[in-house]
């Protein structure tokens, strides 16, 4: 079998004497992604996480987390635009801002599009990553240049224990389950309430889906909706968020411009109780 898989990648021209980086998904481990490495840029472990940056031949520079793809220039763009927009667009002046993780930086620079936040909290653990993201990437990290931000070196779970009850317009979680222990905490039942009592009434929830949805029906008494995107760098190829408002004002999340993005097929609504 081992020999069987040599021949096939042969054939499609992965052992040509190119560095070739595969990174395999938990979420879906018989598969591989590969990547044509033009040069190593940075590899190094923090206290928390180990992160890789390098050149590739057609997605510009790439970062990888916990062995997973964070982002690639060509499209990083798709995801960072939809998990800001979409809540920002959905909420009347929103003025403050929370973005748990975000290191990148790509977040933050869509949030500051929008005219009325006054304030733009980012709450992230590892400042190694921020200094690295800065280094490399600096046309995405150049939202940290911008007055209202803030940055918190600090767990997530703790600064938000420590915030007084509805403070928040809206809370980005930048996390993802399949990159590690931090981001699973960061999806965990005690956490997620956390960012409820945070919330101001009619205040959104937005994050990368993965499993979050069943608490967040629990959790969230105002709106709880699954969206989707494409981005073809992640290991499906789509991505999908769920945006959760807390008790009060009602949300509409289906603006215009968002509309597409809420069309589900039949089997994606059975999964996550879309009634619509």
């Amino acid at each position: 079998m081992a020999d069987k898989l040599a021949d096939q990648i042969r054939a499609i021209g992965l052992n040509n004497n190119v560095e070739w980086y595969h990174v395999r998904s938990r979420q879906w481990p018989s598969k591989l992604r590969y990547y044509e490495v033009e040069k190593v840029l940075f590899h190094e472990k923090s206290k928390y996480q180990e992160l890789l940056v390098f050149q590739t031949t057609k997605h510009g520079k790439v970062a990888i987390l916990y062995g997973q793809i964070q982002l690639s220039e060509k499209d990083e763009f798709a995801y960072q635009e939809m998990v800001t927009h979409l809540p920002l667009c959905s909420i009347l002046n929103p003025k403050k801002v929370l973005l748990v993780g975000g290191r990148d930086g790509g977040i933050l620079r869509e949030i500051t599009h929008h005219s009325s936040v006054e304030q733009i909290d980012i709450c992230e653990i590892d400042q190694m990553v921020i200094d690295v993201y800065k280094q490399f990437f600096p046309d995405i990290t150049i939202g940290y240049e911008d007055p209202p931000v803030k940055v918190y070196i600090s767990d997530g779970i703790a600064f938000l224990k420590a915030v007084p009850e509805g403070t928040y317009d809206v809370i980005i979680l930048d996390a993802f389950e399949n990159m590690g222990t931090l981001a699973i905490e960061l999806a965990d039942k005690e956490f997620l309430e956390s960012v409820a009592r945070t919330l101001r009434p009619g205040g959104i929830m937005s994050t990368p889906a993965d499993d979050k949805i069943d608490e967040c029906h629990k959790i969230f008494k105002g709106s709880v909706r699954y969206a989707w995107s494409p981005i073809p760098s992640y290991p499906s190829g789509t991505i999908g968020y769920v945006l959760c408002s807390t008790d009060g004002p009602t949300v509409d999340f289906e603006k215009p411009i968002h509309a597409a993005a809420f069309c589900l097929p039949s089997f994606v609504k059975k999964a996550v109780g879309t009634k619509f």
